[in-house]
């Protein structure tokens, strides 16, 4: 008979061993669970995806679950290491490993591709996410009206373009948009559909966004990586000398902090009014919309380095006037200062640790042009 306080034991060492100290699907530490034919452990979160696929795994508590001793022993000769050797064996440079707070859609996705699809399994497996061209219809939001409506998207790699159509594609595209530029990241909670996608690129120099979405979570997640799998091919081309774990972080990326603050005008006096601020922190960009769910940009600010004369700082404005928050804060850049007012003590915080974050990072030669280009624009 299975002796219940050894095998707990064993099974909390076994989960401090380096490769197992992690969880196997999203890296979340100290995970105490478990799957016991596939011989992985995992988080809390994990095993709610696992206990979906109760035909592929099965899942126990390590703590609070009975283990018998055979279990146990399986356990023991698998493990997380093992695992990632047999199921991530090919997982393609530029596919985009879920992290523990990236979203729902990411993080099911990975585990149904891993241990339900074998997709990594094989070297030769065919992914339609990197062909060099994908299609189909995403429900895509209006710009105006804010209704969503299908259209067709084509992704090409041949051309470094993502396209899209409306009914009568005869018509031409209605629009072209460059892969230079372009940027996707997960908004579920922005968009209110688990499945929401936010693709933002440049228009004369103009940040555009565009909100899409699509049933299935598999498609919306290979609609990503197959994004990733284009920008990192034309970062490639660009930057012929840069190594992949240097080009993988520009693929895409998800933005340091966003929120609502109150923004006063160039004078300090005028009334505050709030807005929706992105901080892009690979591009050093503050920018910010009259709402959150806004096609076009409002404006956008450099964050460059404290050297070059940029800072924030915490502060309560002087006749400031037409503002509802009283959490302050000033960033200073080479030609003006900016004001923003914050709901709570907590969100000044972050916003000035996250700009901070900005500030200390020394800046790369593209970053100069950026700066130039924002400068011109005022």
């Amino acid at each position: 008979m299975a002796n219940r306080d050894k095998n707990k034991k064993t099974l909390l060492e076994l989960a401090k061993l380096p490769d197992n100290s992690c969880c196997a699907d999203c890296g979340a530490s100290d995970p105490d669970w478990a799957s016991y034919n596939l011989g992985v452990f995992i988080c809390l979160i994990c095993s709610g995806t696992h206990r979906n696929l109760s035909s592929i795994s099965r899942v126990k508590s390590i703590r609070l679950d009975f283990w018998d001793d055979e279990l146990v022993q399986f356990m023991k000769l698998n493990g997380n290491g093992a695992a990632k050797d047999l199921y991530e064996k090919f997982v393609p440079v530029f596919y985009y490993r879920p992290q523990q707070h990236d979203c729902e859609v990411l993080r099911e996705q990975w585990i149904r591709a891993k241990y339900e699809r074998l997709e990594f399994k094989e070297d030769n497996k065919l992914r339609s996410y990197s062909s060099g061209l994908y299609e189909g219809l995403l429900w895509k939001k209006g710009k105006d009206n804010g209704q969503f409506l299908k259209r067709k998207f084509v992704l090409s790699e041949k051309d470094f373009s993502l396209k899209y159509y409306k009914k009568d594609e005869s018509k031409g595209a209605k629009a072209i948009i460059s892969i230079k530029n372009l940027n996707a990241t997960f908004q579920p909670e922005k968009i209110g559909h688990a499945n929401g996608l936010q693709i933002t690129y440049l228009v004369d120099d103009h940040t555009r966004n565009l909100f899409v979405y699509h049933e299935s979570g598999q498609e919306i997640v290979n609609w990503f990586n197959a994004i990733r799998a284009t920008r990192f091919v034309y970062l490639k081309t660009a930057f012929p000398t840069a190594t992949d774990d240097e080009l993988i972080p520009w693929t895409t990326r998800n933005y340091l902090k966003e929120g609502f603050m109150e923004k006063t005008g160039p004078l300090q006096r005028e009334p505050f009014k709030k807005r929706w601020f992105i901080l892009d922190a690979l591009d050093r960009k503050l920018l910010y919309f009259k709402t959150q769910m806004d096609a076009v940009e409002l404006g956008v600010i450099f964050i460059g380095t404290e050297h070059h004369g940029y800072s924030v700082n915490e502060c309560m404005p002087k006749g400031a006037r037409g503002n509802k928050w009283k959490c302050g804060l000033a960033v200073g850049t080479p030609n003006r200062q900016f004001i923003f007012m914050c709901e709570q003590e907590r969100e000044r915080k972050e916003w000035v640790d996250a700009l901070r974050h900005v500030i200390s990072k020394p800046m790369l030669p593209q970053d100069y042009a950026t700066e130039a280009n924002i400068r011109r624009r005022r």
